[in-house]
């Protein structure tokens, strides 16, 4: 019996992967796991599938060096001072309050907590309670219910707006402590989603973002899903809003690249199309990212972001050589879009990694042709 699951399990793997690892002219060749002819990630000085970081898009040793010390003492003293010596309106202030809300989310489900122990992420709710004007903590606990909401309870059940109703006040409490910031409104943009914000509703919530931080690119990116046509847009909509904010991007943003985050998030479940990747939407939307990572500057933390989705669409293009350049940029965290919607992100990852390295020599390249 264990032989026929093993031989089943080959079977879908080879249909799902097969259109990727068979090809007429120039292309990859199956071959067994060990096989002299097998490509080897390693050689390129990639991380081992099980060292791979999913928390995060990309490094942040004082996030990470922080969490450490929260999560080990169970005291809230550092991350208060790590987020208040962050910048209000730049992307690492919300990618630093989404860690430390999901830090103290996760401990919560792990650990919930018992008669004999305390419940995990008791550090937050010590945060809120011994320094109630602290706007980093008031900004983490408003995040962390949204986090909550979507992780613990089902979208349109009463528990679940019930949550939502709570995040939206802690939303506002934030607001109130720091008046400029524009976190406390990005994370309401997730909360818009799940209650169903009416459309003028929505926009007069956009506004607040675009008068505080017109260019936050994590703002964007959670503004998209609300004109999605799975959430509350269409397709239309969605791409509309991505390319309106691609057209008037400043030099040197990201946001050329949003229109390749809707490509992503209206790719159909099935694809029947022949060259789909090869088409000219997706194309141009692949084309405007790479522009995007080029002009951008090297420390900015939404680059990491655009680079995984790019090794997707790459990969998915056979554009082996771009794929292979992303990923020795962001290769060791998985922690970004599209990787984070599956069960094991680092797995995933490292399939479109493997698939990479063997197309990319399969056409003649090998780690000595490969710019670092």
């Amino acid at each position: 019996m264990e032989i026929l699951w093993v031989l089943m399990a080959a079977i879908m793997i080879g249909a799902v992967l097969g259109p990727f690892l068979l090809r007429r002219r120039g292309g990859i060749r199956q071959v067994a796991p060990g096989s002299p002819d097998a490509a080897d990630p390693a050689e390129y000085g990639f991380a081992l599938q099980e060292e791979l970081d999913i928390r995060m898009p990309g490094p942040d040793r004082d996030l990470l060096d922080v969490l450490d010390v929260v999560q080990g003492s169970q005291s809230w003293k550092a991350a208060s001072q790590l987020l208040a010596g962050t910048e209000v309106h730049g992307e690492v202030r919300w990618q630093r309050v989404q860690a430390f809300a999901g830090a103290a989310s996760l401990e919560l489900q792990q650990r919930p907590g018992g008669v004999s122990d305390s419940p995990g992420g008791q550090w937050l709710r010590v945060w809120r309670a011994e320094a109630p004007k602290d706007a980093g903590g008031a900004a983490v606990h408003a995040e962390f219910l949204v986090q909550q909401a979507w992780r613990s309870a089902t979208s349109g059940t009463d528990e679940f707006r019930i949550i939502l109703e709570e995040a939206k006040e802690a939303c506002a409490q934030a607001a109130l402590l720091s008046p400029g910031d524009p976190v406390p409104y990005i994370i309401e943009l997730s909360i818009a989603r799940g209650l169903a914000y009416p459309r003028e509703e929505f926009e007069q919530l956009w506004l607040k973002i675009l008068d505080r931080s017109p260019a936050h690119m994590g703002a964007h990116l959670a503004a998209l899903h609300y004109w999605c046509e799975k959430w509350h847009g269409s397709r239309d909509l969605a791409y509309n809003f991505a390319e309106a904010a691609a057209a008037r991007a400043p030099k040197g943003s990201l946001l050329s690249a949003l229109p390749l985050f809707a490509v992503y998030e209206h790719l159909p479940e099935v694809n029947m199309v022949r060259g789909f990747y090869q088409s000219e939407v997706v194309t141009k939307a692949v084309e405007g990212a790479l522009f995007a990572v080029h002009s951008a500057r090297p420390d900015d933390p939404m680059l990491a972001h655009v680079r995984h989705l790019l090794i997707f669409f790459l990969v998915r293009s056979e554009r082996w050589a771009e794929a292979m350049n992303q990923l020795v940029h962001v290769d060791g965290h998985v922690g970004a879009l599209p990787w984070t919607l599956s069960s094991d992100p680092a797995a995933d990852y490292a399939v479109y990694r493997a698939l990479a390295v063997g197309g990319y020599e399969a056409n003649g390249g090998s780690p000595a042709t490969l710019p670092h």
